[in-house]
């Protein structure tokens, strides 16, 4: 009796997370499976929600590792409150939890029961003497189909998860077929976008930079454009964010600085090359010194390029952003802080950073126009 209590209660260490002690991923899967089992011959519908929390990593880095432990330790307590008990909730992986809901029928349902989720963690998270906001994405999938497994389940809860990040912090989302056929899309644009890369078919295209006063160019602003043979011209807004989530965005804006300096070089030497990294790269240590060596190769003097990074980019990574920056400058490159007053940082965020132009985003300012 002894060694089956013991052996009972190793098991369910095994499949607890010890940091929330919510389920782990390992007894999400049992439970999954094991739903599936009993409704083999009355296949109901039931529901699986991927709960993302989105700008967790910031909010670790800024106030520490016991402060990121807190606020997932409380988003345990949150979901496990606001499932019944018919439910599990399970922390999937690193800051994403997952739901499931036996009792959920029917998709409008389970959509209601993802944006009660993601309203209750975006309330402030207690830190002792400071509090955190969050926002939290989620993403659900409907068991319909006999034949579905866990694992198709899941990868579409991830799809929908995917889906609702990409519309913005905070969304719910339920899979559909629709997205299915998007996610698709999306492949083919990835594997074809990889393609011209490595072809060195994206090209830079130039937009000039006036001065308001004199009426003259001053410079130019390199902005990527892309047509392939069988999608025809695809958008900078489609493939730039594809581009930053699968990696290509390094070698694409390599790519791209690379002949943008070339072409730059010809120009008269008052003129100036505008060029944007990804917020993705200033979280790169290497970013800075990857361009300095492309402005070698290329012989283009550095105090000829003005290299734009966004607010939000900087928080991601501040400290690393920093350094960044600093490589830049100290080789003579001047860094201009682009859509300032659309992000979380603050006037005195600038004085920690060292830019040479501050463009504040039209939204910030329009109203004083009115």
């Amino acid at each position: 009796m002894e060694d089956e209590y013991s052996f009972r209660r190793e098991n369910d260490v095994a499949s607890t997370d010890v940091k929330t002690g919510l389920a782990n991923r390992r007894r999400f899967f049992d439970k999954i499976e094991k739903l599936l089992a009993e409704r083999a011959d009355d296949p109901a519908p039931f529901a699986i929600a991927r709960v993302g929390l989105d700008g967790f990593k910031p909010v670790n880095d800024l106030y520490g590792r016991e402060a990121g432990d807190s606020i997932l330790q409380q988003v345990g307590m949150r979901l496990r409150a606001a499932v019944d008990e018919h439910g599990v909730v399970a922390r999937y992986s690193g800051d994403e939890f997952a739901v499931l809901y036996p009792m959920v029928f029917r998709r409008e349902d389970a959509k209601s029961h993802g944006e009660m989720l993601s309203e209750i963690l975006a309330a402030p998270y207690d830190l002792g003497e400071r509090t955190a906001r969050l926002s939290a994405s989620v993403g659900l999938s409907l068991f319909e189909d006999a034949d579905e497994t866990v694992e198709e389940l899941l990868r579409k809860a991830d799809s929908a998860l995917y889906h609702a990040r990409r519309r913005g912090a905070g969304r719910t989302l339920v899979h559909s077929r629709e997205m299915e056929e998007a996610a698709k899309r999306l492949t083919r644009i990835e594997q074809a976008l990889r393609r011209a890369v490595s072809a060195e078919e994206v090209e830079p295209f130039f937009q000039p930079i006036v001065d308001l006063k004199t009426r003259e160019t001053v410079g130019f602003e390199c902005l990527a454009r892309w047509t392939d043979a069988d999608l025809g011209f695809v958008s900078p807004a489609v493939f730039i964010p594809i581009a930053e989530e699968t990696g290509i965005i390094v070698p694409l804006t390599q790519l791209l600085l690379r002949k943008a300096t070339m072409a730059a070089a010809g120009w008269p030497k008052h003129m100036f090359l505008s060029f944007n990294l990804s917020p993705v790269q200033l979280e790169d240590p290497n970013t800075g010194k990857a361009v300095l060596s492309i402005l070698r190769k290329t012989g283009f003097d550095p105090k000829r390029l003005e290299i734009e990074i966004t607010e939000t980019g900087v928080m991601s990574d501040p400290v690393t952003a920093e350094a960044i920056v600093d490589d830049l400058r100290s080789a003579g490159v001047r860094v201009s802080l682009d859509d300032f007053g659309t992000g979380h940082s603050s006037l005195g965020r600038l004085r920690e950073f060292k830019f040479d132009k501050l463009k504040i985003d039209r939204a910030f300012v329009s109203s004083i126009l009115n």
